[in-house]
């Protein structure tokens, strides 16, 4: 089943809308035809479960046929911090990331950071990013689009992640994984957690000391792994945790 996303507005009491760019992809590229059941989430993350009515060069009308009351979000809001990393390997990060439940993705430049962006370049960076979070997000039955925000640097990254409850800083040079299990162990439901990613090279040391009072700082086991490794093992981790959480969804 095909999922696709919609502003609030387009859903109208029994229907669906569907405007723009998924009609062509609807009616030229997957050939569907009237009947055929896809999924649809508004921007409020409720998700409905559709059959096509009407298939137009420019609208996609769907019936509302049920609701999606399971959902696929976390009940937390996962903000991946990510060194800018070198070459194409960012949208791996991203596409991955949002797979495994991110909520939004802020690139960051650190001291160790090769890549360097100037405000025209991160701005058409960021719209390539966000078009493949939205892919990951249709192709993972996601209930939302992460958002991939503006590059920031180290200290505006650090400055936005303390509004949030949760704060994890996987390094290298912590060891054991008794660490990071407590620290996994002791998120609450719905609380917003900051992961934050050092790019190749690693965090710098006035880096790692910036947030050592104010993060926790984990191990993702004995090995060093790339930064676009590193990103999506502690999402994996982290979702193993949050999904264990609600498993039964009676809680």
């Amino acid at each position: 089943m095909y999922q696709f996303f919609v502003e609030d507005e387009q859903v109208q009491q029994d229907r669906i809308c569907i405007v723009g760019g998924d009609v062509n992809h609807i009616g030229h590229v997957l050939r569907m035809k009237t009947g055929e059941k896809i999924r649809i989430s508004d921007q409020s993350g409720r998700s409905y479960f559709c059959r096509i009515l009407e298939i137009t060069e420019e609208e996609v009308w769907a019936q509302i046929e049920d609701t999606d009351e399971m959902g696929t979000e976390f009940s937390h809001k996962v903000y991946l911090f990510q060194g800018l990393p070198k070459s194409d390997k960012m949208e791996l990060i991203i596409q991955k990331t949002v797979e495994l439940g991110v909520y939004t993705v802020i690139p960051v430049a650190m001291k160790n950071c090769v890549v360097k962006l100037d405000d025209k370049k991160a701005k058409s960076k960021v719209t390539r990013w966000q078009a493949i979070a939205e892919s990951a997000a249709k192709q993972s039955k996601r209930s939302l689009i992460p958002e991939v925000k503006m590059p920031m640097s180290y200290k505006e990254a650090v400055a936005y992640a303390k509004g949030l409850d949760v704060k994890l800083v996987p390094y290298e040079n912590e060891h054991g994984m008794s660490g990071t299990k407590a620290a996994m162990e002791q998120i609450k439901k719905g609380e917003s957690i900051a992961v934050f990613i050092g790019p190749e090279g690693g965090f710098a040391p006035e880096e790692i000391e910036m947030v050592r009072d104010e993060m926790q700082l984990i191990s993702l086991g004995r090995r060093i792994l790339r930064t676009e490794t590193a990103g999506i093992a502690a999402l994996a981790i982290l979702g193993y945790q949050l999904e264990s959480q609600t498993d039964g969804r009676d809680e």
